[in-house]
């Protein structure tokens, strides 16, 4: 079959479809719908006997999130090697689509009496996901040219948030109203529990269903190598090559130094944000709960795109560094604030905050990053190396706010430790030398 050109509408569409397919992962499992599931099944400061020691339930899915990203931490090297020098992009693109999707039909079984089955499920879901990533993204550059990539790049998180937010919608009707859907377990809780059960199997078969559009005008890739030894450890190769380079750069230096303490915050409020609405808010009764979270998932949503718009023009007005360190300064106090949040009212208005510097702050970070690159240095492999930062961040992030949770039994303390952080992001932010085109 002849694949459309490279810049054809046909194939910047087709690609951009994979973001509509696989969005509803990070939306309904990661944010929304999973961590009020695992909150009913695993009530609030109840404890499980797990890997031969007693352990906080939210606590334990701190504990496997930072372990699912430090897998994906240590792969995505050796996935973008394999993709430069493999070829065939498509076969590693659709293996991790199903291994995700199919990680969360499997979620449908999830239950503490297997709950080593279950926690194996959600950690190759969220790496079926992230892996998944590695290649579409690395598709970027044979799909379209410079001058569209920022636009079809645009396009296809459009499609994500649009798509993700009709599902999501859905599995809410079918939550709230299971006897439309024929769902009745003779139990109020039961019937709600199965209703997101098949919430995890829609996922699954919407990510596998709508990404046929994207497998059939992808082209394969170019193949070029066989996998060798050399390739695998091409990607570490290039990641000590950029380490070795951030010598020369203080700016690009420092401001990763900055990025990555600072990160590893934010990353860890927004994957920890939905299991402590659920354990440390005054719900007036668990229907409440559930849509009371929901709600405050689609309001950071919505408002996350404004912040981004709001972020852009504020850094346009007083530079890059500047608008992050006053960013980085509200997101310590939102910290700070989560210690008196305790009824729904003051969720919601915490969750409005989050939104409004959640979009920006990534937005903005990654385009600081873009501007400080070396002009004549490979930008691929600077991302990369980005990349890792990120996920390293978020794997200690998530381990100290999972220690502190079943250390002190209240994820408050552990959203007030975060404060540090930001702080020190700041410190390091203002140490960053000042450029025209950042300051």
């Amino acid at each position: 079959m002849a694949h459309p050109e490279k810049g054809s509408k046909k194939l910047l569409n087709a690609w951009a479809f994979y973001d509509w397919a696989n969005s509803v992962y990070s939306l309904v499992i990661a944010s929304a719908v999973f961590p009020i599931f695992y909150n009913k099944l695993i009530p609030e400061g109840e404890m499980l006997d797990v890997f031969g020691t007693s352990m906080k339930g939210t606590a334990l899915i701190s504990f496997v999130t930072a372990f699912a990203f430090l897998i994906v931490a240590f792969i995505s090297p050796l996935l973008s090697g394999i993709a430069d020098y493999a070829g065939n992009k498509k076969s590693f693109l659709k293996a991790f689509c199903y291994i995700g999707a199919l990680s969360c039909i499997g979620l449908y079984w999830f239950d503490r009496d297997n709950l080593y089955w279950s926690l194996v499920c959600y950690l190759f879901g969220l790496v079926g996901f992230w892996g998944s990533l590695v290649f579409y993204n690395s598709y970027l550059p044979d799909i379209a040219y410079p001058e569209q990539q920022d636009a079809v790049s645009a396009k296809g998180y459009s499609l994500g948030y649009i798509g993700s937010m009709i599902l999501l919608i859905f599995n809410l009707g079918m939550i709230m109203y299971p006897e439309v859907f024929g769902i009745d377990e003779g139990d109020g809780l039961k019937t709600a529990v199965m209703a997101m059960r098949y919430s995890f199997v829609s996922v699954g078969i919407w990510w596998i269903l709508f990404s046929q559009y994207s497998y059939y005008h992808l082209p394969k890739g170019v193949r070029r190598n066989k996998v060798t030894r050399d390739v695998l450890l091409n990607g570490f190769r290039e990641l000590r090559k950029v380490w070795l380079q951030l010598k020369e750069n203080i700016e690009l230096k420092r401001y990763l130094g900055a990025f990555f303490v600072y990160s590893m915050a934010v990353q860890t409020v927004m994957l920890a944000a939905t299991y402590f609405g659920a354990e440390e808010i005054n719900w007036p009764n668990e229907d409440a709960k559930s849509m009371g979270l929901i709600i405050s998932i689609l309001l950071i949503q919505l408002i996350a795109v404004a912040g981004a718009l709001l972020t852009s023009k504020l850094s346009a007005r007083i530079g890059n560094i500047k608008a992050l360190i006053y960013i980085n300064a509200v997101w310590a106090v939102i910290c700070i604030g989560a210690w008196f949040v305790t009824e729904p009212a003051h969720f919601y208005v915490t969750a409005a905050f989050v939104g409004l510097v959640m979009g920006g702050i990534q937005s903005l970070s990654r385009s600081t990053y873009s501007k400080l690159l070396p002009e004549t240095k490979d930008t691929a492999s600077f991302f990369s190396f980005y990349d890792v930062t990120e996920k390293i961040g978020i794997v200690i992030g998530m381990l100290l706010y999972g220690a502190i949770d079943q250390a002190l039994n209240s994820q408050r303390y552990s959203v007030v430790f975060l404060t540090v952080f930001f702080v020190v992001g700041i410190v390091l932010l203002l140490r960053v030398p000042k450029r025209k085109t950042t300051s």
